[in-house]
């Protein structure tokens, strides 16, 4: 190894050293005040004081004038005992020093060690006399010189020892110190402008949680943070960021390379200079020695270069270079590479050469990829952020620990405003205009977003008095783009409110700002060089300029060692500008900027005759839904939303002329409207809606809400339009994913297929009795395996799935991406051998399901005793009883009871025949004896046996029925309606009359859609203690959901019936039959 000249070593700091001598101070040099000091005067103490303490040379005034004289004169030769006293003095003051420094040599190497004397000092005097600067270069001079003798002497494992050990921690502090400068200020949305903001004042706390170790999901990023704002508010285990490299629960081995996914603007970066402030001041993770934080960015720029591993942290990083720490396998160290999305390396980890020594000169990308494999390094560790979309980058192989940077929930996007407004009124009116839209909404889970938010609102609000707040992302951003004009306008050009709003200099900006917006959206780039600058006409001097004027909008930044870099502020804000740059160039020119993409996307076909302007945005459509990711979804909607007359006249100035009309604005919806008739994915549909809510058109979506509010909705009538319709709104709405109810809907597997992306970001899944099969089964395993599921319960109960069902979702159930709480497979047909499937999936993922009901299944006692001895899971609720092969019937049937009719309860209109199995209303009142129980008003009656546990049976019906349960105590004597079932909180019934249906409970009447059977019988299913009753169409081969009440029973409930009107006493009947 090389080592450095000893008589050159840099200066850090000695904070710790208490016991060491101050030098003498040899050198004229700079006072305080910057001036230099006659070199006549030297520091003054008392002699006396000396020869015990080893202080610096001090001698009085007269002495110390009298020996200069003599050293200055010519008889200078001819006095020698003055001088002698000079350098006995300085004699044993360096001996003293040199006492005091071995004496401190010998601790480190040997703590505890007393034997060795040296003279002692008390610093608390001296300290205020000797200056930091020179003593630590003496002192660094001095450990030099010690090391250089111990390695003469032959002494080299005892001079590496005491290099570690003194040299490693004075570099450490140097660079914790440097560190500290770097990070201690950020900028919030602002590149250069303005004041820095101490961030520890206000870092707010992000919430990181763990995401699995496999998935990647190359969407584009609203569609993620449409993800991330659906998933439902519960507690969560998250991760501070000093805790990144702790182990979870459950793991063992250390982590080596965590990476974190988080969509741009989330907070990564800021995540990771807190990490490294935190180092810094000690108040974190001081087990580290060595923290090395790099960025993309800088490394990009030295693609073409060669390092070996070693020079690369000498690079970046002076300090270890300054003091000739080669050996970081000696140290516990951590690299942070921040923005992996930025890269421009080709990190090719499959072709890179093997690469082991850390001395050895290659590029910078073999340096990366084989730091990242542990080829190089292995003891030290890892910390990568990115987008989400270049996460695959990394092997999987090669990631301890992934885990994503989430935004601001509902409450944390609330804090914010409030912090940012004062005016409880206006914060009040902020945030009921954000919750209304619902793009707005999303887009608010990203930080960055809420501040572009707060800075059009707080404009609008100070210029509109009274006036409607943007309510569509478009609105939105040409308010951002006016203000910061605006801010041009009057600090930068010094103009006046009368002035005309775009200048020739400002139009031009924006429209370079556009063309580099558009080109590198095109490309994926984020982040621009010099290059890619030039590839748009902007000359580098133009680009600061921007920079420097669009604080807000573009930036330029530059690292330690780096060339200029340029991004937007947002990757939104860069989407914005393509948009308006295509937006511009159509109507000056009737250019389409997209044409190249057009050429290779598939074009609709079938397209009447339509004007130039809607042909324009008809192919943006075509071309943005061949996009495997989304990456223009954003695009097109601002593309869309300027094609409306009203943000066109916003821009007057930098638009010439306006090129909206009400007919073509119809037109686009239209075609919207038919794309998302076509089988497209969800996500691309919920793109489409967007899209049309930037158009102000709402109609779908109101449709299928009207219908959900009144309980109208029929899906066995539904368009896949209006499916899509659906979609859109059970994800936009917290209520339906917290628990979600397929019967709701449709009991039904074609239901169910559809309705795949919303029981995706359900926390609770309620698909009892849907008639389910093997196939949805295969289906539901996809969404347990997928890293953005958030399913915790799963109710498959009283589906006939069988063990090869249970099979299929085992594959999903075993995933270690899979966080299913708890399974409910009761009644689906289960034996021993889907046991062995469910065992099986446990062994392979035991950390999460913590609740198994299989009870009404026959697993047998090998079955039960599969599941109960698990040794690497631990089951908190496992139920298997009843069982036997009677539970192995398909359907309801397994759970039929025979009830029969009450006669006593029985009103005295109502005429019991067929061995109290048949009830019909007639005229001629029953010589029924008096009974407390009889109903004396309406036409009702019970049956005997109260139910507990599940139970099903049917009836035939004719005329209007109700068909219902009650407790026993329910009113009999008077002619209100809480006598009557269903109308009070004791009872539950279905109303039926023809193909009329209505569910009827506390009085309270909701509409059923009339099934697609027209059968007269009915089936009613009751599972007390879950607190479900179901009501079925039963035809020959199927039956049909009609409704399911949920509720909590506390006591047991009889069967219920209701057999005519008050005032039409024949024609009505009810029926007890076996079950079918």
């Amino acid at each position: 190894m090389e080592r450095k000249d000893p008589s050159v070593l840099s200066s850090v700091s000695m904070r710790s050293d208490q016991s060491a001598g101050h030098p003498m101070n040899f050198k004229d040099r700079p006072d305080s005040s910057g001036t230099r000091k006659d070199p006549s005067v030297l520091t003054s103490v008392s002699k006396e004081s000396y020869p015990s303490m080893g202080y610096p040379l001090n001698i009085k005034d007269e002495v110390n004038q009298e020996v200069l004289k003599m050293l200055d004169g010519p008889s200078a030769h001819q006095k020698p005992t003055e001088l002698d006293l000079v350098f006995k003095i300085l004699e044993e003051n360096i001996v003293s020093f040199v006492k005091n420094e071995l004496k401190k040599f010998l601790t480190v190497l040997h703590p505890g060690h007393t034997t060795y004397s040296g003279s002692q000092r008390n610093d608390e005097d001296v300290s205020q006399e000797a200056e930091e600067t020179q003593r630590m270069s003496s002192k660094e001079a001095f450990l030099n010189i010690t090391l250089n003798f111990l390695r003469m002497m032959k002494q080299e494992q005892l001079a590496d020892l005491l290099y570690s050990k003194t040299i490693a921690p004075l570099c450490i502090s140097k660079l914790k110190c440097d560190l500290k400068k770097k990070f201690q200020c950020v900028f919030e949305g602002i590149a250069k402008a303005g004041n820095p903001t101490l961030l520890n004042q206000i870092y707010t706390e992000l919430y990181i949680t763990e995401g699995g170790t496999g998935e990647v999901n190359n969407e584009h990023e609203v569609r993620l943070i449409e993800t991330a704002s659906r998933k439902p508010h519960r507690p969560e285990t998250t991760i501070r960021q000093e805790d990144i490299f702790k182990l979870p629960p459950g793991r063992h081995e250390p982590i080596r390379t965590v990476l974190t996914k988080g969509v741009a603007g989330i907070g990564k970066t800021v995540l990771t200079q807190k990490f490294t402030l935190d180092w810094a001041e000690d108040r974190t993770n001081q087990d580290i020695h060595f923290l090395f934080p790099f960025t993309f960015r800088e490394l990009n720029v030295l693609k073409e270069k060669k390092f070996s591993l070693v020079e690369l942290v000498h690079h970046f990083f002076t300090e270890t270079k300054e003091a000739e720490i080669h050996r970081f396998d000696k140290f516990h160290a951590v690299f942070i590479f921040d923005g992996l999305d930025e890269s421009r390396l080709p990190l090719d980890f499959q072709r890179n050469q093997v690469l082991t020594d850390t001395t050895e000169s290659t590029s910078v990308d073999v340096l990366l990829t084989n730091l990242i494999r542990g080829n190089l390094l292995p003891s030290a560790q890892l910390w990568i952020t990115t987008r989400p979309a270049a996460a695959n980058q990394i092997p999987a192989e090669c990631v301890g620990m992934v885990t994503e940077v989430r935004g601001f929930n509902d409450p944390q996007k609330e804090e914010y405003f409030r912090k940012r407004f004062r005016d409880n009124n206006q914060v009040k009116k902020i945030i009921s205009n954000i919750k209304t839209s619902r793009s707005l909404h999303i887009m608010c889970h990203i930080p960055v977003f809420c501040w572009i938010t707060a800075t059009v609102l707080d404009h609008v609000l100070k210029t509109r008095e009274g006036g409607e707040l943007p309510n569509t992302l478009t609105e939105m951003y040409i308010h951002f783009l006016l203000v910061q004009t605006k801010v041009k306008k009057f600090k930068y050009d010094g103009r006046f409110e009368t002035d005309p709003h775009w200048s020739p200099g400002t139009r031009k900006m924006i429209e370079s700002l556009g063309k580099l917006a558009f080109k590198q959206l095109q490309k994926g780039n984020l982040i621009f060089y010099e290059s890619d600058l030039r590839e748009c006409d902007i000359d580098i001097r133009a680009a600061s300029v921007y920079s420097g004027v669009f604080t807000q909008i573009f930036k330029e930044e530059r690292g330690m060692y780096q060339d200029k870099v340029f991004c937007f502020v947002h990757l939104s804000v860069q989407e914005f500008l393509a948009a308006l740059h295509v937006h511009l160039i159509f109507i000056t020119s009737g250019d389409n900027p997209m044409d190249e993409a057009l050429k290779t996307s598939k074009m609709s076909k079938a397209r009447k005759a339509v004007s130039p302007v809607t042909k324009f945005y008809q192919s943006a459509i075509d071309v943005a839904l061949q996009s495997a990711n989304g990456h223009l979804d954003l695009f097109l909607r601002f593309l869309l939303g300027l094609s409306l007359e009203a943000n066109q006249t916003y821009l007057l100035g930098l638009l010439t002329q306006t090129t909206s009309s009400s007919t073509t604005s119809q037109e686009i919806v239209d075609y919207i409207k038919k794309k998302i008739e076509k089988n497209l994915s969800s996500e691309k549909c919920i793109n489409l809606f967007h899209c049309l809510n930037e158009l102000n058109d709402r109609s779908l979506v109101e449709d299928i809400q009207k219908s959900l509010r009144s309980g109208s909705l029929s899906t066995d009538k539904l368009s896949p339009a209006q499916w899509s319709a659906l979609i859109f709104i059970l994800l936009s709405s917290e209520k339906y994913l917290e628990v979600f109810d397929l019967k709701k809907y449709s009991a039904s597997e074609e239901a169910l297929m559809r309705l795949l992306p919303v029981i995706k970001v359900a926390n609770k899944a309620l698909l009892s009795g849907c008639n389910l099969s093997k196939r949805s089964c295969e289906v539901l395993a996809s969404i347990l395996s997928s890293q953005s599921s958030t399913l915790k319960e799963l109710d498959l109960s009283n589906n006939n799935l069988e063990d090869s069902g249970v099979k299929e979702l085992c594959s999903g159930l075993q995933s270690p991406c899979c966080t299913l709480e708890s399974l409910r497979l009761s009644g689906c047909l289960i034996t021993e051998k889907g046991c062995a499937s469910l065992a099986s999936a446990l062994n392979a993922n035991p950390f999460h399901l913590k609740e198994l009901d299989l009870s009404y299944n026959y697993p047998g006692e090998a079955g039960v005793k599969l599941l109960s001895a698990g040794s690497h899971w631990r089951l908190n609720s496992f139920r298997v009883d009843p069982s036997g092969a009677w539970t192995l019937k398909a359907g309801l049937r397994k759970y039929t009871h025979q009830i029969t009719l009450d006669s006593k309860t029985a009103h005295r209109n109502l005429k019991l025949s067929a061995n109290k199995r048949r009830v019909t209303v007639t005229a001629e009142q029953q010589p029924y004896p008096h009974n407390p129980e009889r109903f004396d008003y309406w036409h009702q009656l019970l049956c005997t046996d109260g139910l507990t546990g599940r139970h099903s049976w049917e009836v035939k019906y004719e005329g209007m029925v109700c068909i219902g349960v009650t407790y026993r105590g329910i009113s009999r004597k008077e002619d209100s309606y809480s006598c009557l079932v269903g109308g009070n909180n004791q009872s539950w019934s279905l109303y039926c009359s023809g193909k009329t249906f209505f569910a009827f409970h506390n009085n309270k009447k909701q509409t059923i859609p009339p099934p697609s059977s027209t059968s007269n019988r009915v089936g009613v299913y009751l599972d007390w203690p879950s607190g479900t009753l179901s009501f079925y169409i039963v035809s020959s081969d199927a039956s049909a959901h009609l409704h399911t009440f949920n509720t909590t029973f506390t006591e047991p409930i009889y069967p219920a019936f209701r057999v005519g009107l008050q005032d039409s006493l024949s024609g009505s009947s009810v029926s007890l039959l076996p079950h079918s």
